[in-house]
């Protein structure tokens, strides 16, 4: 079950949100402005609140005229800053005006609900602070034993009722962030009180990367187990444990309690499933209709994390790269790269398709292959599917102009990659791979195709100067005036246990400052040897940001953002221009694919004279979804090409690279080369004739 989902269509709902305002108004909490104009506005809220909701589930779409008269919705604090609707929208994007509009209406009563109920309520996440860098249980302990919250007894109300349909013997709870960990010890807790026969297992993110030295023995007064990285083969056995408990196990990577200490048990000799085998994602106990979409920022590379529901699968597990050294590359998750074949990852989007009418596929790996992309897409179109997918990659010199045509045909529609901080000296020491170059180079060949996209921006890495923090912030500000970013976002580096920065900090300049561990393990505090406090650039960063995502700003000097000095940037102001003009240009490999994308053409024969000769050519009419191409070439050389386009299209593939066109066209002529680099194959390139 997703408990997030229930917890939420509960709480947002005319009977929610009217115990909200109860409990409010009952212990006299209702202060600020903006809090007194929300209850004053009461009964708006419950008028309008379930209609919106199903709006927002992709029910009642007519609703979004009345949401779009902007008199519909109350208004308080959210809407104050509200974007320019006429430019994000147009006069005719009123499903997506409309759901932007209900977000900021959602967001209002969660402001609501924060200062008046929950201090710690959020729609994605829920006492986020006890989770994070919580080397020690006590405080989250603390928390445990006080009284339920408002939203806590929402929570373990709907949980009751599905342990009372389900009757389970185990209760497994994924815990992907911090901002889950709370709700899931809640939930252990009120299992261990009520239900003291079943067992209770946490696994997911959060512990694979902070738990994985826990010696608490006090969090298994709440869990029964722990299991770490892959998780199939752990879940296995503990059913296998629980539903047998007179036969001896054997565990894979599990934490349990045994005479009062914390053990852990990978005694299990057998190996994990490999990817070719897992099987498809089964989402059938999902209430797939009831998500809601919503859009926080009128950008729609931004919206795709929470407008839509995606179907979530993986490419390959791991990254291929698995060297970028902010990264918890020494853990299994990344560590271990285990790609499967287009063929078989095909098959399960067809499955998933099937199962739950949804054509939109996240590709959740935390770099996709480009060889394995290339391949995936391939398989797409020779199977004549209409999807939209997109995924996490490395900017690498692979995605050229082509490949990136490639998988827009394919249904490719936005991908998301680390630039992290715009400076190629610091881009060497993340052993990123890239150059800024190469970024602007790569991130243009995506919206050439139109691929929409979004980079990951980091700021505060070890050693970065001030200077390179200003000049970082230049180069993400040409490159969004260069239309190459659609998005982004910047996080503010933190030290990891499992990254190389942390287990060699002095290799980096950095002094940790460590603290007893017995609960969290993962981010650890530091001091940089350059002593700067880049918390101060945080605010002035997202600003920028934003209105960069937005088409705004670029001519604002970069100290207008901030409310200290800072140096004038070092960047020339036409940098990443020069760099587009750079992009490279070479000649054709023997091994390189070939691939047509294109329909066949119109065929009219012709008749023309060359120093009184007469030369019998084809003028072929080239149709794609928006324009058209003539080409003209001599009969004889049109006829092969009129067969040979088939054979190079995704479903024949029978000459399938550049050696083996090249042989087969001097099969019947000579000179491949300067037929292969003429006008009119110059011409179809443009009309779906790819080099891979």
């Amino acid at each position: 079950m997703d408990l997030g989902i229930e917890v939420i269509l509960v709480l947002f709902s005319k009977d929610g949100i009217d115990q909200i305002f109860e409990y409010a108004y009952q212990n006299n909490t209702i202060e600020s402005e903006n809090a007194q104009r929300i209850y004053a506005l009461r009964s708006n809220y419950l008028n309008t609140i379930d209609d919106t909701v199903a709006f927002l589930q992709g029910k009642n779409q007519t609703l979004a005229r009345q949401i779009c008269s902007e008199t519909f919705l109350p208004q308080a604090s959210r809407f104050d800053q509200l974007d320019d609707l006429e430019w994000a929208f147009g006069s005719m994007g009123m499903q997506d005006k409309a759901k932007h509009l209900a977000t900021l209406y959602l967001e209002d009563l969660s402001d609501f609900i924060k200062e008046c109920v929950d201090e710690n309520f959020g729609f994605s996440r829920y006492a986020e602070r006890l989770g994070q860098s919580a080397n020690s249980f006590d405080e989250l302990n603390r928390h445990l034993q006080e009284e339920l919250t408002f939203i806590d007894e929402i929570t373990l109300q709907v949980l009751a009722e599905r342990l009372k349909q389900v009757q389970p013997k185990l209760v497994c709870l994924s815990v992907p962030f911090p901002g889950n960990l709370y709700s899931a010890f809640r939930c252990a807790q009120f299992i261990k009180a009520n239900h003291p026969e079943i067992k209770v297992s946490m696994g997911g993110g959060f512990p694979n990367t902070e738990l994985r030295s826990i010696s608490d023995a006090r969090v298994f007064d709440f869990f029964d187990f722990i299991t770490l990285d892959d998780g199939e083969l752990p879940i296995e056995l503990l059913a296998n444990h629980v539903l047998k408990p007179e036969t001896k196990s054997a565990f894979k990577r599990t934490f349990y309690r045994k005479d009062g200490k914390v053990v852990y048990d990978n005694s299990c000799i057998k190996g994990g499933y490999k990817q070719n085998i897992l099987g498809t994602p089964d989402y059938s106990d999902l209430p797939l209709d009831q998500y809601v979409s919503v859009i926080e920022v009128a950008n729609p590379m931004h919206s795709l994390w929470s407008d839509g529901r995606w179907n979530k699968l993986t490419m390959a597990h791991g990254c291929y790269w698995g060297k970028c050294t902010f990264c918890d590359i020494s853990l299994d998750y990344i560590k271990l790269y285990e790609p499967i074949t287009a063929k078989v990852l095909v098959d399960r989007i067809e499955e998933i398709i099937e199962q739950t009418g949804e054509t939109g596929f996240h590709f959740v790996d935390e770099a996709a292959p480009p060889a394995l992309m290339r391949e995936v897409a391939l398989e797409i179109l020779k199977r004549n599917l209409t999807i939209s997918w997109w995924t996490n990659i490395r900017f690498e010199k692979s995605f050229t102009w082509d490949l990136c045509r490639l998988l827009k045909a394919s249904g490719c529609i936005a991908v998301s990659g680390g630039l992290e901080v715009a400076s190629d000296r610091l881009l060497k020491l993340i052993d990123k791979g890239v150059t800024v170059e190469q970024v602007a180079q790569v991130t243009n060949n995506f919206t050439e195709s139109g691929i929409m996209v979004h980079a990951y921006l980091m700021y505060g890495y070890p050693t970065q100067t001030i200077q390179e923090t200003v000049d970082s912030l230049e180069m993400v500000r040409q490159m969004f005036e260069a239309g190459v970013l659609q998005s982004g976002f910047w996080h503010q580096f933190a030290m990891t246990a499992h990254s190389p920065v942390g287990m060699e900090p002095e290799a980096y300049g950095v002094t940790p400052h460590y603290e007893e561990i017995t609960f969290a393990n993962n981010d650890v505090q530091f001091s940089d040897e350059t002593g700067i406090n880049h918390d101060q650039f945080s605010y002035g960063l997202k600003k920028s940001l934003f209105n960069y995502m937005h088409g705004l700003c670029f001519d604002f000097p970069l100290q207008d953002w901030f409310d200290f000095e800072i140096p004038e940037t070092q960047i020339e102001a036409d940098y990443i221009i020069q760099c587009l003009e750079l992009a490279p240009s070479e000649l054709t490999k023997e091994s390189a694919k070939i691939v047509w994308l294109g329909s066949p053409p119109i065929v009219t024969k012709l008749v023309k004279n060359k120093k009184g000769v007469a030369v019998k050519m084809l003028e072929l009419t080239f149709h794609d979804s928006t324009e058209s191409q003539v080409i003209l070439i001599e009969e004889q050389k049109g006829l092969w090409l009129l067969d040979t386009l088939p054979k190079l299209s995704s479903a024949d593939r029978s000459l399938d690279t550049y050696g083996k066109l090249k042989a087969d066209f001097e099969n019947h002529f000579d000179n491949f080369e300067l037929f292969w680099y003429s006008k009119p194959m110059d011409a179809l390139r443009e009309y779906g004739l790819l080099i891979l």
